[in-house]
Order: structure tokens, then C-alpha cells, then sequence
């Protein structure tokens, strides 16, 4: 896609939306190929479409925060259903206007918008309440993240804002990971207890995506592979196999139980074959205890 913006995929097929749709809201749906094999065409006019996340129900959320200008007095989420039925809620920042292209969507539903910040930190919103579509829901801060610059290649200032700013977010569907995405580097969060909030305060797994364009697009395949993309004709979806993984913690480790005490224990004969390694050693250390213990009682004598 010329303009792809927003990307997710539910393991079977890729879902894409581009930031420019004239008039309607389109979304794109691509085999393993990247051929567009439907449109899901809902009939909302949004202004500027950056991101897309899915539910595990299928549910489409399509994330119309784009502000470059910073114009807009309220920002929109577009909720998809498969077949093209939409609502439309609207929200708003308590601190002045921003320019966002990243959505999570938590376990619970709640949306959480991320800001793409030329100076500073990402900043985090959620809705204070209930979002509905008759009015604007306020919105509150509620984290913030920043990121290093680093050296990979790509983005299209070709400068150091390249690797900082918030290009793209994506949630795994059981929403132990999630990932916040910046032109040149995704960097992914554990969230072992469904709390978004925390999660993004920890220490993140960088994941180096190298020359795109201008990147823009994360997802996960269920199976916890990283899909990226980049806007331009042409460009492929790339994976990085198993990147989910990298952020969960490791499996405890657990401790065999002592041998109970009425089993035969081990004799040093028994241990392991290069035991005998050792005989030299401890005899030398015989040795020196047995003269040791002639001397002090040598002297106990001479004493007594």
C-alpha cells in the first residue's frame, strides 16, 4: 500500500489500512501473499487513519488520531466489525492537541492512544469513561515512554528523531506482549498481568528493524511472530519468527527435592566417573590434616 499506516493480522490473513482513504474508511484484507483479497468498507469519513488493532473477536479498531498540524479540537476511534459496521467515538486530550499514530486495545477493551513526540516522551491516554458515540469522552494521561536513539538505519528524517519517535503499537492477542514501534526499532513489553500501565514503565526488548522507508505498521501473528511495514508501493511485510517470546520472562526453575532418607546415598565412588580426578587432592588434604593433628597433639603432650 502506498500509504499503509496500520497493520494486524489474525495468523490466516493481514488486515491494513492506509492514513489516506478519500472519503471512507477501507480496510484491506491480504492473504500470506500480501494480495488484497477483500475490502471491509465502513461508512465513516475519518481524517487521518495511523494505526489498526483487533480484538481476539475480530473486531477491528481503527485509530483516526493523525494531527500533524495540531488542528483537531477531537480525535476519533473507528470500532470495525467484520462485515463493515462501525461506531465512531470521539475523544479528547486534557492538555492541548497531539499528534498520535500508535493504538493498543487492552484484554479489558480499553484503548490506549500513544503520541508521536518530536521533543521528550511518548505520552500514554486512555478514556476516563465509557467511550460513546453521541459525545466526546475525555481522555487522561496516564504513562509515559521514552526511547534511546539508537544507530539502525531507516525512517525518512534520517536523523536521530528517527529511532524515538512512536510510529505504531500492537498487542499479542492474548495480550502477554505488547510492542511500541518507532521507524528504525520495535521495542516489546511483557504484560503478565494485563496492566498496560505497568508494563510500559518496565524495560523493554529492542528489536532492530533495519531500512524501512518510513515504517509505520506492527503487528503479531498469534503465534508471537513481529510483523513490520513500511508506506510505499512495494514494500514487503516483513517477520521476525518467535519475537514475542524474547520479552517474556524465563519459566522458573525449580529445585529436585532432596532424596528421602531411608534412600542409599551417593559414595564419592558413585558420583561420576571422573571422580577419581579428585582422589590426589583430597589425599593431599589428608595428609595435611593427619600431620596437623600430630603436631597439636605433640604439643598437647609436651605441655601435659
Amino acid at each position: 500500500m502506498q500509504e499503509l499506516s496500520g497493520l494486524t493480522s489474525d495468523g490466516k490473513q493481514f488486515y491494513a489500512v492506509s492514513d489516506s482513504d478519500n472519503g471512507t474508511l477501507r480496510i484491506q484484507v491480504l492473504g500470506r501473499d500480501c494480495v488484497v483479497k477483500r475490502t471491509i468498507t465502513a461508512p465513516v469519513d475519518p481524517l487521518d487513519v495511523e494505526d489498526l488493532a483487533m480484538t481476539p473477536d475480530g473486531t477491528l479498531w481503527a485509530s483516526d488520531t493523525g494531527d500533524n498540524n495540531k488542528s483537531r479540537s477531537t480525535v476519533a476511534l473507528h470500532k470495525v466489525s467484520p462485515s463493515g459496521a462501525v461506531e465512531r467515538f470521539r475523544v479528547t486530550y486534557p492538555d492541548g492537541k497531539h499528534d498520535a499514530e500508535a493504538l493498543l486495545i487492552d484484554k479489558s477493551g480499553t484503548p490506549f492512544i500513544i503520541t508521536k513526540e518530536p521533543l521528550g516522551s511518548a505520552l500514554i491516554y486512555r478514556p476516563t469513561a465509557p467511550l460513546r458515540t453521541d459525545i466526546s469522552v475525555p481522555l487522561e494521561q496516564v504513562a509515559r515512554v521514552s526511547l534511546s536513539t539508537t544507530d539502525t538505519p531507516g525512517g525518512p528524517l534520517e536523523g536521530t528523531l528517527d529511532s524515538r519517535l512512536v510510529t505504531g503499537a500492537a498487542s499479542m492477542p492474548d495480550g502477554s506482549v505488547v510492542a511500541l514501534r518507532t521507524y528504525t526499532d520495535a521495542y516489546l513489553y511483557p504484560v503478565p498481568d494485563g496492566d498496560i500501565v505497568k508494563a510500559l514503565s518496565g524495560d523493554p526488548v529492542r528489536v532492530p528493524l533495519p531500512n524501512e522507508p518510513q515504517g509505520e505498521a506492527v503487528a503479531f501473528d498469534p503465534d508471537g511472530t513481529l510483523l513490520s511495514a513500511s508506506e510505499g508501493a512495494g514494500t514487503p511485510i516483513r517477520s521476525v519468527a518467535g519475537a514475542a517470546a524474547l520479552a517474556q520472562p524465563p519459566a522458573p526453575t525449580t529445585t529436585p527435592p532432596p532424596p528421602a532418607t531411608d534412600q542409599p546415598q551417593a559414595s564419592p565412588a558413585d558420583s561420576s566417573a571422573s571422580s577419581w580426578q579428585n582422589w590426589p587432592l583430597a589425599l593431599t588434604l589428608g595428609g595435611i590434616v593427619l600431620i596437623a593433628a600430630l603436631v597439636i597433639g605433640l604439643r598437647f603432650r609436651r605441655r601435659a
